[in-house]
């Protein structure tokens, strides 16, 4: 595969290496990746020398940035939401392809993973995550919603840590995300090379990660699960808000905090991403993924898609200006039609990763 496409496929050995190597746009993963990602993993899974894939950034501090806003913003100033659609479908088609993938599939984490940067990473086997690992889930802070699985794979976190982590879009980094599962073993960055090398010669990998993997301490969020328990179990993001700013005591800075990066946000956001954690609980991956495309489906043509990618690309990380603008003034059976209204050619899901072709 061409490095120009920003990512190149290898075998070393028993062994299938990824390297996301695209520097200048802090590997933002562009419909082209994915689709030659799911392409890749088909023809591994068949493939009787290959005993694992590692996947590894080229950048020192990125892992991924998430989907490519940059496309994405031309796209949608061109009114071209079919190709925008295309994009989504072909990220939550690989999130399909990883989960069907068994063998051994290690991403080595050592930066920023941000939206598609997680989805790209979370549905394999195990997910190493390094020193710099650095986990976020910020799509509605582009008016959009946390997709790429986050349907799943939110709701089933700590208490309402999930949700807490949808709305705000906070960063976490090692500990917090081995404490809550998203990262299956914490490794320092110096033996990623071990791994890799172990993965070549067909070493057993639960043996090695589990012997490499450290103790990454308490984490920073761990001591805010009571508050984020008490707010975010709220039954609506209005009541999430005034719980938030009713906290009093030593919890009381943080829940400032909290409530004002939530009124950052778009708010029809929210309270899709809201809705999305409440039907996620109940939902298996592959209902979640076609829910997420649905749903994209439907945000991509609203004011709010374009503003929030335009704000983040073009006017260089400016304020959007979202419409509606309040939460009250969002329009709920407006969100629930959202759920309910199919779209056109929506996503199918084939059963195993080397036969689908969708």
């Amino acid at each position: 595969m061409s490095e120009a496409l920003g990512i190149s496929f290898e075998e070393i050995d028993r062994a299938g290496v990824v390297t996301l190597n695209r520097p200048s746009r802090l590997n933002a993963l562009s419909r082209e990746m994915f689709e030659a990602l799911s392409a890749q993993y088909r023809r591994w899974a068949p493939a009787s020398h290959i005993y694992g894939v590692v996947m590894e950034s080229a950048h020192p501090t990125v892992f991924s940035s998430g989907g490519d806003l940059k496309v994405l913003h031309e796209l949608s100033e061109q009114g071209a939401l079919q190709a925008i659609r295309e994009f989504y479908r072909a990220a939550y088609t690989h999130v399909w392809v990883l989960e069907k993938f068994i063998r051994p599939n290690v991403p080595l984490i050592n930066g920023l993973a941000f939206g598609g940067g997680v989805g790209i990473t979370l549905f394999g086997t195990h997910c190493v995550a390094g020193e710099g690992y650095r986990f976020a889930m910020p799509q509605v802070g582009i008016g959009f919603l946390p997709d790429i699985g986050g349907t799943y794979f939110l709701p089933r976190l700590l208490g309402w840590t999930g949700l807490y982590l949808a709305l705000t879009g906070r960063v976490i980094g090692p500990a917090d995300a081995f404490r809550l599962k998203l990262a299956s073993h914490y490794i320092p960055s110096a033996h990623f090379g071990v791994i890799k090398d172990a993965l070549s010669d067909n070493h057993p990998i639960d043996r090695l990660l589990d012997g490499l993997h450290r103790d990454p301490g308490e984490g920073e969020i761990v001591r805010f699960t009571p508050a984020i328990n008490r707010t975010f179990s709220a039954p609506s993001v209005e009541e999430i808000l005034a719980r938030l700013d009713a906290e009093h005591g030593e919890d009381k800075s943080w829940a400032q905090e909290t409530a004002a990066t939530l009124r950052e946000k778009s708010p029809t956001s929210l309270k899709v991403a809201f809705a999305q954690m409440q039907r996620g609980k109940s939902l298996d991956l592959a209902d979640a993924l076609r829910l997420e495309f649905r749903l994209a489906s439907h945000l991509v043509s609203r004011p709010d898609y374009r503003e929030g990618v335009a704000a983040r690309i073009a006017g260089k990380g400016r304020a959007p200006q979202w419409n509606p603008d309040t939460l009250t003034a969002v329009n709920d059976d407006d969100i629930e039609r959202m759920f309910t209204t199919p779209v056109d050619d929506e996503l199918v899901l084939n059963e195993t990763a080397q036969n689908n072709q969708q």
